[in-house]
C-alpha cells in the first residue's frame, strides 16, 4: 500500500508553525535558540507527522558526504561553465566531488533544488545567479539554507549580498560605469542599453552602474529583452525597426546578448565596429572569437568558482568576497575618429530569424 511521501523537515515546520530553521535546530539539539514551547510544538509535530530525520548534522560537519553542490541559472551560458570550472577546480583540490543541478532562471526551481539538495548531504551548496526583487520564495529559501546550515552544511552564493550567508560578489555598478567612462573617452556620446527586467538585479545593477557614468550626454535609449543571446537579437531587431537615429554605441549587459545583437545588426546591414560600436559585459570566451572582436568588462568568473569553494570552507567567519570587474576595449568600439559611425540605411526589407 502506498503510504505517499515521507514527511520533510518543512512538512514538521508548517505543522508547528515555525520556521525550517526554528524547526531544525530544535531537532538536531541545537534549541539553545528555540523558546521552549516553540521546541516542544516542533517535536509533537513530527511526532504525529512521523518525521524521521535523514540527514546527520555530525555527518555533514565532519565532512563524511564528500560533495560540493552548485546549483546554476543555466549551464549552457558560458557565464556559468566558466564559475563551474573554478568551482571544480577547487573541489578537487580538497578531494571534494561537484554536482550541479540547473534552476533555468526560476525562483521557484531554485527553491525545489535546493530542497532536494539538502536530502543528497552534500558538504557545501553553492547557489549562482542573479537574485530576483519580488521573487516569492526568497523566505523560504533562506529557511531552508539555514536549515541547512544549522545541521553542519556549509553556505555560498555567487551573487548579490541579499541573503543572510557567505557570498562571493561582482562589482556590477562600478564595472559599468567604468565602461561608460571608457565608450566616453574614445569619443562616443549617444548610447543605447540593452537591458532585462529590472527585477533581475544583475542586469539593474549594470544598467545603472553605466547610466551613472553619463554626464553631460544624452540619455540612452533603453531596450528591454530578455537576458540571453535570443534576447539581445529580439532587442537589436526591435531597435533597428523602431530606427537607430543618431546613436553611436550600443551597450548589452551581458556578452551572450552582445553577441546575438551584432548578429542582428548585421543581418539588418549594420556593421558592428564600423557603423555601430558594440559593448558587453563578462569577457567570457568567445569574445574573442566574434567579428570584430568584442568590448567586454572582465569578470574573473573562474576566481569567483574558486573562491565560492574556498568560502565555503574557511572558518575565518569571512562574509563577503568582493570580485573587480575592469574593462577591456576591442575593435567593436573603434575610437570614433576611426571612423565608426559611416552608418548606411539598413536593410529593412531582409527577414529576421530566431537564432539560438
Amino acid at each position: 500500500m502506498d503510504e505517499g511521501p515521507a514527511p520533510t523537515l518543512h512538512d514538521v515546520a508548517r505543522e508547528a508553525g515555525v520556521s525550517v530553521a526554528t524547526a531544525s535546530r530544535a531537532l538536531n539539539g541545537s534549541a539553545r535558540n528555540v523558546k521552549a514551547e516553540n521546541a516542544d510544538r516542533v517535536r509533537a509535530a513530527a511526532d504525529r507527522l512521523g518525521y524521521q530525520p535523514h540527514l546527520s548534522a555530525q555527518a555533514i560537519a565532519k565532512g563524511s558526504t564528500r560533495t560540493v553542490a552548485l546549483v546554476v541559472r543555466d549551464v549552457a551560458d558560458p557565464y556559468f561553465s566558466s564559475i563551474a570550472a573554478g568551482v571544480g577546480q577547487a573541489a578537487e583540490a580538497d578531494g571534494l566531488i561537484v554536482t550541479m543541478a540547473v534552476a533555468g532562471g526560476s525562483p521557484e526551481r531554485e527553491l525545489e533544488l535546493v530542497r532536494t539538495l539538502r536530502g543528497r548531504r552534500p558538504r557545501v551548496i553553492i547557489v549562482t545567479g542573479s537574485r530576483i526583487d519580488g521573487a516569492g520564495t526568497r523566505d523560504e529559501l533562506i529557511d531552508e539554507l539555514e536549515a541547512y546550515r544549522m545541521e553542519g552544511g556549509r553556505v555560498v552564493l555567487i551573487s548579490q549580498r541579499d541573503l543572510p550567508f557567505r557570498t562571493v560578489t561582482i562589482d556590477n555598478r562600478g564595472g559599468a560605469a567604468a565602461l561608460a567612462r571608457a565608450l566616453l573617452g574614445a569619443g562616443y556620446r549617444r548610447f543605447a542599453v540593452l537591458h532585462a527586467p529590472p527585477e533581475l538585479r544583475t542586469s539593474r545593477e549594470r544598467h545603472e552602474g553605466f547610466l551613472s557614468a553619463l554626464e553631460g550626454v544624452p540619455a540612452p535609449l533603453a531596450v528591454e529583452t530578455g537576458f540571453t543571446r535570443d534576447g539581445g537579437y529580439e532587442a537589436a531587431r526591435r531597435l533597428v525597426e523602431r530606427g537607430i537615429g543618431d546613436v553611436e554605441a550600443v551597450f548589452a549587459v551581458n556578452d551572450v546578448m552582445a553577441i546575438g545583437a551584432m548578429t542582428a545588426l548585421r543581418d539588418a546591414g549594420v556593421l558592428p565596429g564600423a557603423d555601430l560600436g558594440v559593448a558587453g559585459f563578462d569577457d567570457i570566451a568567445s569574445t574573442v572569437d566574434v567579428v570584430p572582436a568584442l568590448t567586454s568588462v572582465t569578470v574573473p568568473l573562474r576566481e569567483a568558482g574558486l573562491s565560492a569553494v574556498r568560502l565555503a570552507l574557511a572558518d575565518d567567519g569571512r562574509a563577503e568576497i568582493s570580485l573587480p570587474a575592469t574593462v577591456v576595449l576591442r575593435e567593436s568600439t573603434p575610437p570614433r575618429n576611426q571612423g565608426v559611425g559611416r552608418r548606411p540605411a539598413p536593410a529593412r526589407s531582409r527577414a529576421w530569424t530566431s537564432r539560438s
